[in-house]
């Protein structure tokens, strides 16, 4: 889905590319200036981190793999994230009805061992799932037709009442294995992108009837289990969802949707609406969104954004300043390179288009590092002014992250088809300017673009391998990290930072 071309962004001589490509010339002078402003004795309210409620990964089965369990220990670690979820989990590779052991003796009753060796897996990574009830197991469907290299049937149920009582086995299930309380807090999302023919192959009016049917289900177990979708691509169906379940009295616990930067706007925003920049897409679409629901009979229900993806570390953060105020949490697709809905890659690192990953085996990508600066800003959300995110802790650590957008071609398609990423916008200077500090104190900076935590100019020191050795992996996840240095602020409390086009910094002020 994403177009990328490598912009090798300068550090201390903050080379730039020129709209055209070429490279802008070196030097401060050339270089566009913007101030920013935090100011630090002003709490603007609270900043939740609804960045790390969860993130996307694929399937289930691929969770059981260790490369991918490697990568999602990392990403808790690191970057505090507390959700994971997957397509899948009713796929017939799990042997929930089958595909032998004598066809699970002749069709019993449904077998879970896989289902809990993917929730026990996460659970002792620390974290939970969400909920995606997906796909038809075979046994359950109407027809054959299989989405993806793993075969995941998107045809509706034969029966609703069959299907059903399926779901309420398997929330009876995962109530009996985890408890109540964990089960409450895990989001239940009724299938994946229905209005695409790819991922359901009936309409509308199908998807809600089998929505109501399970939904009403997941509620005979627990009223208070959370249920939600329409779990659609380009925020559809949102409104239409919200009366119909209204009118036919089908619980709604929450909203989901998706929505990519490389979407056709046409489909999004309505035909002929103006053109808006890349970067706008998502924020705009999750507030027509909200509107939309707080509009109708759900006003004031939760929004999930369950799917979004940016490969730029300025549109990730962007993205998230700017949607945040509209979700309950923000989904990103995909943590891993443990990566198969398309077919297995035959690289792990590449020039140009490299998919949806934030990291691959450990090696961590400019997406990831951006989420580990994320992370370390608090809960306390400053005032600022300019492209920034500032917070303090509870200790009264200052944190801002600030950074350089640029519009980086994010087209919707086949991952790893093109050989270089298409970006408009050259390096900036930025002044950030720390009001009600005093000058002289010390910072750590740190930095992420596509030279400072990336893997990618030591892959191709190496040679650009199709195929790292072990022992290239191994050099690449310790270089893969965001660079660190120790500043001091001016006199007038203000610390200038270099950015290359879409490069962003963390100023942590102990």
């Amino acid at each position: 889905m994403l177009d990328r071309r490598m912009f090798l962004a300068s550090g201390a001589a903050a080379a730039a590319l020129s709209a055209s490509g070429a490279r802008a010339a070196r030097g401060a002078a050339a270089l566009a200036g913007e101030t920013v402003r935090v100011d630090t004795r002003t709490v603007a309210g609270a900043l939740p981190h609804v960045w790390e409620e969860c993130v996307g990964s694929d399937r289930a089965a691929i969770t059981m793999r260790e490369e991918w369990r490697q990568d999602m220990r990392l990403a808790v670690a690191e970057a505090g994230i507390k959700r994971a979820r997957f397509h899948g989990i009713f796929n017939d590779e799990l042997g929930v009805f089958g595909k032998s052991i004598l066809e699970m003796r002749r069709n019993g009753g449904p077998n879970w061992l896989n289902v809990y060796r993917v929730y026990d897996g996460l659970l002792d990574l620390g974290v939970s799932p969400y909920v995606e009830l997906s796909f038809m197991p075979g046994k359950l469907a109407s027809g054959k037709t299989q989405f993806g290299f793993y075969g995941g049937n998107i045809t509706p149920p034969t029966s609703d009442a069959e299907f059903a009582g399926f779901v309420r086995s398997f929330t009876t299930a995962m109530v009996d294995r985890y408890g109540l309380e964990a089960v409450r807090s895990w989001p239940f999302e009724v299938w994946n992108e229905p209005n695409l023919s790819f991922f359901w192959t009936a309409d509308k009016q199908r998807y809600f009837d089998m929505y109501k049917a399970v939904a009403v289900a997941i509620k005979s177990v627990d009223p208070q289990i959370k249920v939600g979708g329409p779990a659609t691509s380009k925020t559809a169906w949102i409104g239409d969802f919200a009366e119909w379940c209204a009118a036919n009295n089908a619980p709604v616990d929450f909203f989901a949707t998706h929505v990519y930067a490389g979407d056709n706007q046409d489909e999004v925003f309505g035909k002929g609406s103006p053109r808006r920049s890349v970067n706008a897409v998502i924020p705009d679409a999750l507030a027509d969104a909200r509107r939309t629901i707080d509009a109708g009979p759900f006003a004031g229900k939760p929004m999930w954004l369950s799917e979004w993806s940016s490969d730029s570390p300025a549109m990730i953060a962007h993205v998230i300043a700017g949607g945040m105020a509209h979700c309950a949490g923000m989904s990103q697709w995909t943590l891993s390179g443990m990566y198969e809905e398309l077919g297995v890659d035959d690289y792990m690192l590449k020039e140009g288009s490299m998919g949806w990953s934030m990291m691959i085996d450990g090696i961590a990508k400019p997406s990831f590092n951006t989420y580990r600066l994320l992370h370390r800003l608090g809960t306390e959300r400053l005032a600022a002014q300019g492209p920034a995110l500032a917070a303090k802790d509870k200790r009264g650590r200052i944190c801002a992250l600030v950074w350089n957008l640029a519009e980086v071609d994010q087209p919707g398609g086949i991952p790893g088809m093109t050989s270089e990423r298409k970006i408009v916008g050259g390096a900036r200077r930025l002044t950030v300017q720390f009001d009600g500090l005093k000058g002289g104190r010390t910072a750590q900076v740190h930095y992420v673009d596509w030279e400072r935590g990336s893997p990618m100019p030591a892959w191709r020191a190496m040679g650009s391998p199709r195929y790292p050795s072990r022992a290239q992996i191994a050099q690449l996840r310790q270089v893969s990290r965001p660079v660190v240095e120790t500043r001091r602020l001016g006199a007038d409390a203000s610390l200038t930072l270099d950015l290359p086009a879409e490069g962003l910094a963390l100023v942590e002020i102990a």
